[in-house]
């Protein structure tokens, strides 16, 4: 949770050709280990959205209506993504040094996911 602000700083977004000011996500969809109201409201003074779930154990009442954590339940799309990405050890274990060597078997990787999932 303490590095995902400088994270979010050191990111390069891709710019949209409409607007230029832009370059920050609009909203954050993270698990139950983010659920933090400082955290929320420093998200928020960003503009960003944060949609998590509540812990269990959470003190305050709840923030978030369920409206919105129903983008969350697709988060499983991209974990399953990462699960499948996982299983190629070349990415996994990274022995290429250039990052277009690597780019370029990221590429083969998914490549060889869509052809085996159709």
């Amino acid at each position: 949770m303490t590095l995902l602000e400088p994270t979010l700083d050191h990111m390069v977004y891709p710019v949209p050709l409409r607007s230029q000011a832009n370059r920050q996500p609009q909203r954050l969809i993270l698990d139950k280990g983010y659920d933090s109201d400082p955290l929320r409201q420093r998200l928020a003074e960003r503009g960003i959205e944060m949609i998590c779930p509540h812990r269990s154990n959470r003190s305050r009442a709840p923030i978030q209506d369920g409206r919105k954590l129903r983008r969350y339940r697709r988060r499983w799309k991209m974990e399953r993504t990462f699960a499948w990405l996982g299983n190629c050890r070349r990415l996994v274990v990274r022995y290429e040094r250039e990052v277009t060597l690597y780019s370029a078997f990221l590429n083969l990787a998914c490549l060889m996911i869509v052809l085996k999932r159709l």
